[in-house]
């Protein structure tokens, strides 16, 4: 089974949707890393204060078949072609991948099963 990692960046407020979305498209365990979005234009200042973007990278590391799916999902879901719209998905191939729960592995199989 070759694997990818999917990665999404979306707006903090948008987190509980994406993995939602993507969960019900075939994916599994999701890890979460915040950070800060520093964009090209310049931050908004009030009273002094910097107002940024929170947002939320999301690490799906799923089968290559699966994440076909659970990528469309999101793009359609998470309405990624709307400009207005600072969410952005994309696949990382991965070599070698270990650690991986048996459980979530057989899910996959399943999964594959399904599509094929």
């Amino acid at each position: 089974m070759k694997f990818v990692a999917l990665v999404a960046i979306v707006g903090e407020e948008m987190e509980e949707e994406a993995i939602k979305i993507a969960k019900e498209s075939g994916a599994g365990a999701v890890t979460i890393l915040r950070g800060r979005n520093l964009g090209l234009k310049e931050k908004k200042i009030f009273f002094g204060l910097t107002l940024e973007e929170n947002i939320s990278l999301l690490l799906f590391v799923l089968p290559r078949k699966i994440s076909v799916r659970v990528m469309k999902s999101l793009k359609e879901g998470m309405d990624m072609q709307n400009e207005e719209n600072s969410a952005l998905a994309f696949t990382l191939p991965l070599g070698h991948v270990a650690g991986l729960n048996i459980e979530e592995l057989h899910k996959f199989e399943n999964e594959i099963k399904q599509i094929l």
